[in-house]
């Protein structure tokens, strides 16, 4: 039989199955699953942690033998540091949201707690000029709590904006949250960390603006913010180096210039598909900070434009996932932890790519997920912990999670059988 032949209601179940297997409905399908922000973060966070470990290993190979006769060092200590923050990561995805909310204050004061210790006690130690490592004896034992002072950040405030939004239209009603979130930031400004403390405010001016605070606070905030960075750059000398170095590229050629040079050699000759993976010659002792810092100018180097506009649009995916798990949420306390964790991964894997492509002054800031370092690595997987535990909590996803957990088990059914 025809088509032309075919009877109307024939010829619409045709149609509606083609628009049913159309790639655009598959697409539309797949996206209104009620798991699907959730496994989609759980992807790419996978993804962005395997290429890291990767690239981790393969830039410091050179530096690691010759320091330590092992050129796997850095990476057998990022495996480490990979298992322990998937491990808290777990377990803060399946917490339940009341028992995060009961740990924001006591997250609060113990970051605090520990910049302080950082500053004014022998237990902080200076690294690069920067007095933001503690250390309880052996290397293993050392971290940088101003990176789990982030998560403390979005944990409290998330919890005292949720608290409080029925009356946040009060500018008076922002003070707390502005106090104790910037007095964070002004101890890691003390410890001369100017990056991270640069990142710590821009996930408080996200949050403020999702939140919707009133545009006179923002525009108050954010003059503030902008002279606190004038004197920043005042109070230390080789700041304002950087910023001219930045400004004139072809002065200081061996000096100020000379790692934002070699980042951008990296990257140019890395052409479309890369050098191969570690064949990157800036490894071997051109570019410092290799491993950390300017680890996207070695993937651009191994891997070619390729392998960089990967790792942007995997940071793209996370961003957008991060946005529907936020739009999705029904609470409150939810959407804010998820929109913090959204700001602290945006702003700064923007902040270290700018810096490696040249668009912005060198910051010394790691980028997220793929940078080496333990804190790091650690204090960002948990932060994805949170935000899966965002994505389980949404409606849809919750109902599938406990309809999956009332389900009996095969084997229960089995023996009531029997």
């Amino acid at each position: 039989m025809s088509i032309a032949d075919a009877t109307p209601s024939t010829r619409t179940k045709k149609t509606k199955l083609r628009e049913e297997s159309s790639p655009k409905a598959l697409l539309r399908s797949t996206m209104d699953h009620p798991l699907f922000d959730y496994r989609l973060l759980i992807v790419v966070a996978a993804v962005l942690l395997c290429l890291g470990l990767l690239m981790v290993i393969s830039s410091s190979s050179v530096i690691a033998a010759a320091t330590y006769q092992d050129p796997y060092y850095f990476g057998k200590r990022q495996l480490i540091f990979a298992g322990i923050g998937l491990l808290g990561a777990f377990f803060l995805s399946r917490c339940s949201e009341k028992l995060v909310r009961y740990v924001a204050w006591p997250a609060l004061f113990l970051a605090a707690l520990l910049i302080v210790l950082t500053i004014f006690t022998p237990l902080g130690i200076d690294v690069a000029g920067n007095r933001n490592w503690m250390s309880f004896g052996p290397s293993w034992t050392q971290f940088q709590p101003s990176e789990f002072a982030k998560l403390a950040i979005i944990i409290w405030g998330a919890n005292d904006l949720a608290n409080k939004r029925r009356v946040l239209v009060d500018m008076r009603q922002w003070l707390t949250y502005l106090c104790a979130t910037l007095l964070l930031v002004g101890l890691v400004l003390i410890q001369k960390d100017a990056g991270t403390a640069m990142v710590m405010a821009a996930i408080i001016i996200i949050v403020m603006v999702a939140v919707g605070a009133p545009w006179r606070l923002l525009a108050g905030f954010g003059i503030s913010a902008v002279g606190a960075m004038a004197i920043m750059v005042l109070l230390e000398p080789y700041r304002m180096q950087r910023i001219l170095a930045f400004l004139r590229p072809d002065s200081d050629p061996l000096g100020y210039n000379l790692q934002a040079r070699r980042g951008i050699y990296a990257l140019a000759s890395g052409g479309w598909f890369g050098q191969g993976l570690g064949s990157s010659r800036q490894k071997w002792g051109l570019l410092t900070e290799a491993h950390t810092d300017y680890i996207f100018a070695i993937i651009g180097e191994e891997l070619g434009l390729l392998g960089t506009l990967t790792v942007i649009l995997l940071f793209l995916i996370l961003t957008a996932v991060g946005l529907r798990i936020a739009l999705k949420s029904k609470s409150l306390f939810s959407k804010y932890v998820a929109i913090g964790v959204v700001a602290w991964f945006a702003a700064q894997a923007f902040a270290n790519i700018a810096v490696a492509i040249r668009l912005i002054p060198v910051l010394g800031i790691p980028l997220p997920m793929i940078s080496y370092g333990g804190s790091s690595l650690m204090a960002n997987l948990f932060a994805l912990g949170l935000l899966a535990g965002c994505a389980r909590r949404e409606p849809h996803a919750a109902q599938v999670f406990l309809t999956r957990k009332a389900k009996p088990k095969v084997t229960t059914i089995v023996r009531a059988q029997a």
